[in-house]
């Protein structure tokens, strides 16, 4: 068992002197109020209380440390949280960027769809211009079909009775009905005959002749011929066609003429 004097000496330095009052001023009483074998019992006392007061030390000392331990941790959350503040700050200026971002390019879209709007406006007034155009076009192609029709109902009469010896009665546009009631109409239609033998002209003017137009000519001079019977001299006027067309249509089409515009006089 450690004496007095040693257990107070292993007392924080704060209280060993104020222990060393109490333990002379206890004595002095205890040495006028009880018996040796009193003071005995006493002392064991003190030491055990002394031993008592050093586990209460040596846990004072235990919890300082984990108080310091406790105060480092709280100053790293400190830091760790200082970071995450300048981390969060750092986000909330991104997401002001992104946000400033969003807000030009939704700018942009607007300016973009009212671009679209304006292209939008200006092709629709260039397809009525093209509509307008393609009309006027398809009357002049008309027009100048009909005139390809006009001139050959006028002189074709005269080409074929000099250059075939066929003499044309009628020369018009009509419309051939067959009897399933079906009809065909006929720009160039003419009656005629041929060493006292009936014979048609059936024939159609193209501004520009084409293979598209051979192939449909061919079907229809087919209907023709098997309706009427007879003899029938196909004959296309155009303006242009091109040799190889024209070479394609003779083959496919038995008998064809083909008449150029400036052929009629």
């Amino acid at each position: 068992m450690l004496s007095y004097n040693k257990l107070i000496e292993t007392l924080p330095p704060e209280i060993q002197f104020t222990m060393m009052k109490i333990l002379d001023q206890f004595r002095e009483e205890l040495l006028n109020t009880v018996t040796k074998s009193d003071f005995r019992q006493l002392e064991n006392l003190v030491s055990v209380l002394g031993d008592n007061m050093l586990e209460l030390a040596e846990s004072q000392k235990r919890t300082e440390q984990r108080v310091e331990e406790l105060a480092e941790a709280q100053k790293e959350l400190a830091e760790a949280q200082k970071r995450t503040e300048q981390r969060i700050g750092e986000l909330a200026e991104a997401q002001k960027r992104t946000e400033q971002r969003v807000g030009e390019l939704a700018e942009a879209q607007i300016k973009t769809e009212h671009r679209v709007d304006e292209v939008v406006e200006i092709l629709r007034d260039v397809v009525k211009k093209q509509e307008r155009m393609s009309k006027e076009l398809g009357g002049l192609s008309t027009s100048f079909g009909y005139f390809l029709e006009n001139e050959a109902i006028r002189f074709l009469p005269d080409i074929f009775r000099k250059n075939k010896g066929i003499d044309i009665q009628v020369m018009d546009r009509r419309y051939i009905v067959y009897a399933d009631g079906k009809d065909d109409e006929i720009n160039i239609y003419g009656e005629g005959t041929e060493g006292g033998k009936k014979v048609y002209v059936i024939g159609e003017s193209k501004s520009q002749f084409g293979k598209k137009d051979a192939d449909r000519f061919r079907k229809l001079i087919q209907r023709v011929s098997d309706h009427v019977r007879a003899k029938v001299c196909p004959l296309i006027v155009t303006h242009s066609a091109h040799p190889a067309v024209e070479e394609y249509a003779k083959k496919i089409i038995p008998g064809l003429e083909i008449y150029k515009s400036y052929d009629l006089k």
